[in-house]
């Protein structure tokens, strides 16, 4: 198995570790060490570290860089500052989103996209396809590690200071140079460090030596569907629109980008379906592909840590969307009682 999937810059640490490995999106990553649960709560209480360099890390230069990202991406890059980043969607001429990712905004008009491992090839090869006259687009992704450290007591662990979700900048961590960006895919505090791929293990071990436990994709993806974060390729494909997503905020529909056409058309007359989020309602663990009654269908499902209930994200008519809805969802053939509620279904307490 090794052989035929790619690894990341610190997949020897994961191993000597005690990971558990599996394959993801073409890469062997680890899953879990201690346990999925342990992993989970330990981001809720305290913190919790993440190897996600398998991510795709995207360099656009050039003059006319932001002028062909504000023609390409759903949200307003106009908007963004040096220094700052924002969550959008790279979308195709039907409204599809081809990927969701983050854009950070580098000195001299530079721009660097992080995209989803799985869309990697697909989002560069649609951006250089598209690569219009003073632009660049480069896959710069074989060069970085990327640690996201998560948790309400991560930035004290670094010895990082508080600063605003969603902006960036270089500073040294642990005693590693990276760029530090407010960003995470938890719900909770926290940062992504990039660094140069060769610094990866000490990076990795540098923030495990502070008291930050290490965490498997296992965690990953329960602590963000209880956020309701979407996941390409389950909740959101080059077949789903931003409006039926959920997504309707981050389409500037005010500006011209692939797809914006269908999108306000989408928007004007109403979506057939929506995107909810639901609770079990009875004992049971909904599951990708498990059918919704009335024409609806699971998108991500799982047992909730923090709450200890079945939750899920799927798609049902507008009709079944509002909060508070009974859903029955066909748990391997056995009708299970379920509820529409508003997102986030885990709401941290303040």
């Amino acid at each position: 198995m090794s052989a035929t999937l790619r690894q990341t810059p610190l997949h020897d640490a994961h191993v000597s570790l005690g990971a558990r490995m599996v394959p993801f999106a073409g890469w062997e990553m680890p899953v879990q060490y201690e346990g999925v649960i342990p992993e989970h709560l330990a981001v809720r209480a305290r913190a919790g570290a993440f190897d996600v360099s398998h991510m795709g890390q995207l360099h656009l230069d050039g003059p006319t860089a932001q002028s062909f990202l504000q023609s390409v991406l759903s949200n307003d890059v106009d908007r963004v500052q040096d220094g700052g980043a924002q969550y959008t969607l790279l979308t195709n001429e039907t409204g599809g989103i081809v990927d969701d990712l983050i854009v950070y905004r580098l000195s001299h008009g530079c721009f660097l996209l992080v995209v989803n491992a799985g869309n990697r090839q697909a989002a560069y090869e649609w951006l250089k396809e598209r690569e219009p006259r003073g632009v660049e687009v480069r896959d710069a992704s074989d060069e970085y590690a990327l640690v996201a450290v998560q948790g309400p007591a991560s930035l004290e662990l670094l010895g990082l200071d508080p600063a605003p979700p969603f902006t960036h900048a270089m500073g040294s961590v642990v005693g590693v140079e990276a760029m530090i960006c407010r960003t995470g895919y938890t719900g909770e505090t926290g940062v992504e460090l990039l660094c140069p791929a060769e610094d990866g293990v000490a990076l990795w071990d540098a923030v495990l030596a502070c008291g930050v436990v290490p965490c498997g994709l296992g965690a990953r993806d329960t602590l963000r569907l209880e956020v309701c974060y979407p996941l390409h390729g389950n909740d959101i494909t080059q077949e789903t629109d931003a409006i039926s997503a959920g997504l309707g905020w981050v389409c500037a529909l005010d500006t011209e980008f692939t797809g914006v056409d269908m999108l306000r058309r989408v928007k004007q007359e109403g979506p057939a379906r929506r995107l909810v989020a639901f609770v079990m309602e009875e004992k049971a663990i909904p599951r990708q592909g498990m059918p919704i009654a009335g024409g609806g269908v699971v998108t991500s499902g799982t047992h909730s840590p923090s709450l200890d209930v079945g939750i899920g994200l799927g798609y049902v008519p507008v009709a079944q969307a509002a909060p508070g809805t009974e859903l029955e969802v066909d748990v391997r053939g056995r009708p299970r009682r379920a509820r529409v509620v508003e997102k986030p279904i885990y709401k941290k307490e303040r």
